[in-house]
């Protein structure tokens, strides 16, 4: 009855924020994505394929700006999401 309490978690979302249970390059996820890492990384896949297919329609018509512009943003999220999804593959592989 008089066991200790093991729950050492910080108690408020801030105090959560600053030390997260997670390592390295990984804390900068917000928390509800890492908490849906399949899902958002799917969803950064499908922003990505967006992205591109808008790139590739202003390189038909000559808007060279607007083309780098979706072509760099499709990137980031292809990059993005893979890296969620090679992270969601470790973590169900270690649990």
């Amino acid at each position: 009855m008089n066991a200790p309490n093991d729950n050492r978690g910080p108690r408020s979302f801030r105090a959560w924020w600053r030390n997260p249970p997670r390592p390295g390059l990984q804390r900068i996820i917000n928390p509800w994505e890492y908490r849906h890492l399949g899902f958002c990384g799917g969803a950064r896949i499908v922003g990505g394929t967006v992205a591109a297919a808008a790139g590739i329609i202003c390189l038909a018509y000559s808007a060279w700006g607007w083309a780098a512009f979706f072509l760099v943003i499709a990137g980031l999220n292809f990059g993005g999401g893979a890296w969620y999804l090679s992270i969601a593959r470790t973590r169900s592989a270690r649990a």
